[in-house]
């Protein structure tokens, strides 16, 4: 029963992680020069996983701004909207599929603490 709240409790941190860089990368979508950052995900022993945060270097597309000189080309964000929406959308759910085994397991738990008592 506590290596199921184990692996649940590290799936909603991790998930958190990703969810968490889903949202600063689309917060920062229109800011010039960012780089996004993803979330690799890696198993703990003896269960479970855990979230790595990276930056992504990819650089994005470059656009003409006016200047006083003329025009400068200037590097925009390499944040893809049409990715991030709905991995965020897939990581709340796997959020939400964690935080549902954290429940079942903790009524199992306490029907197992009933039986005994």
């Amino acid at each position: 029963m506590i290596p199921a709240i184990q692996s649940a409790l590290s799936g909603l941190s991790a998930f958190s992680t990703k969810i968490n860089s889903n949202a600063n990368n689309i917060a920062n979508a229109g800011t010039e020069g960012f780089k996004k950052t993803r979330v690799i995900l890696s198993p703990v022993t003896p269960q479970g996983v855990t979230g790595r945060v990276e930056r992504v270097e990819t650089p994005g597309p470059m656009v003409s701004e006016p200047i006083s000189e003329g025009l400068e080309l200037v590097e925009q964000s390499n944040v893809d909207l049409g990715q991030e929406l709905p991995e965020m959308t897939l990581n709340a759910r796997f959020y939400e599929a964690n935080l549902k085994t954290m429940k079942v397991a903790d009524e199992m738990l306490g029907s197992l603490l009933k039986i005994k008592a």
